[in-house]
């Protein structure tokens, strides 16, 4: 039997980064104890003006693939929603700048905080239907780019980050069956009207006064209401899909949107907190890259031992939702 498996992970946090106390002093209505305390933030990293997304996918992939034979890796994903260009793929340049064989797929998904399951799922067909045996999924995202200087809020929650995951075939199924969801009628809840997000756009949000079409707009109560709405079930059903329970999962890592929501959520589901992982609090909410980034910091730390059962949960904007259970 085909089965695929995580063998690797890596991120990358640019140097830059925006403190509570610095918010404070920009917004000095704003506590930056009360802002800790109940998103769970104390800074998050900044990617410099003339670093994109794509630049930090590149700087993320060659370290992970240091030790790596190159000519192994046999299909690049590129997973962003702040691209470098309309066209090409960003996948593409990636392939080329990390010096790849030629003969491999690459191909970019513009999903954000569902988007490293989605990855997943893709990797995890592309082995099973022998189109790959070892994958290399990158998550990237500058969504600082897009967000206007006094909308208080998104600067509180987001900040950027890339990572890369190798996934490779593996004669045991290491990475377990998937549920993936989609409403588009809430599309509209979390957009960036116009615009791409190269690096040439920051100019537009920073020398304008008003909030634009080109600015990251989010409807924080709809997105909540959907987040609750949404992922217990999704949860329930990616359990019943794998026929395991709670207590057979060591560990459950969320999208890491923010404190708030990932403890109503925990409650909500009744998921002991001992197997529950929270840890933005000195990243904030990277879209794409949270859940990766919390997967790295579990195994570095020890929390997550060999074999263990993990389920991992995206949620966000698209509306999009996507949960899988993977063993390391």
């Amino acid at each position: 039997m085909i089965g695929s498996k995580i063998s690797k992970t890596h991120y990358y946090l640019p140097g830059k980064t925006i403190s509570n106390e610095e918010l404070e002093q920009l917004f000095p209505e704003w506590d930056s104890a009360k802002i800790e305390d109940k998103v769970g933030i104390r800074k998050r990293h900044i990617a410099a003006k003339n670093e994109s997304a794509l630049d930090m996918g590149i700087k993320v992939s060659q370290r992970i693939i240091t030790d790596e034979d190159k000519s192994s890796i046999n299909f690049v994903i590129f997973c962003t929603q702040s691209p470098e260009y309309f066209l090409p793929s960003g996948a593409c340049i990636l392939q080329h700048q990390l010096g790849l064989r030629n003969d491999i797929g690459a191909l970019d998904i513009n999903l954000g905080c569902s988007g490293y399951v989605y990855g997943l799922s893709l990797a995890d067909g592309l082995i099973k239907a022998g189109h790959a045996s070892k994958v290399l999924l990158v998550t990237s995202e500058t969504y600082s780019k897009h967000i206007h200087p006094q909308d208080k809020s998104n600067l509180t929650i987001f900040g950027d980050a890339a990572t890369a995951t190798i996934i490779e075939k593996s004669e045991k199924e290491m990475i377990h069956k998937f549920v993936l969801g989609t409403d588009g009628s809430g599309f509209n809840k979390l957009i960036v009207k116009k615009g791409a997000f190269n690096v040439n756009n920051e100019d537009k949000i920073y020398e304008s006064s008003e909030f634009s079409d080109e600015c990251l707009y989010m409807n924080g109560p709809d997105i909540f209401s959907f987040t609750m709405d949404t992922v217990p079930k999704l949860v329930t059903d990616c359990l019943d899909k794998n026929k395991f329970t709670i207590d057979d999962i060591d560990k459950f890592i969320f999208h890491q949107a923010n404190k708030y929501i990932l403890n109503y959520l925990r409650k909500k589901i009744k998921i002991p907190e001992e197997k529950f992982y929270i840890n933005l609090y000195d990243t904030g909410n990277t879209v794409s890259s949270t859940l990766p980034i919390a997967l790295k910091q579990c195994l570095d730390d020890g929390i997550i031992k060999k074999e263990s059962k993990v389920m991992l949960v995206g949620f966000g904007v698209g509306l999009s939702w996507a949960a899988t259970i993977v063993e390391i």
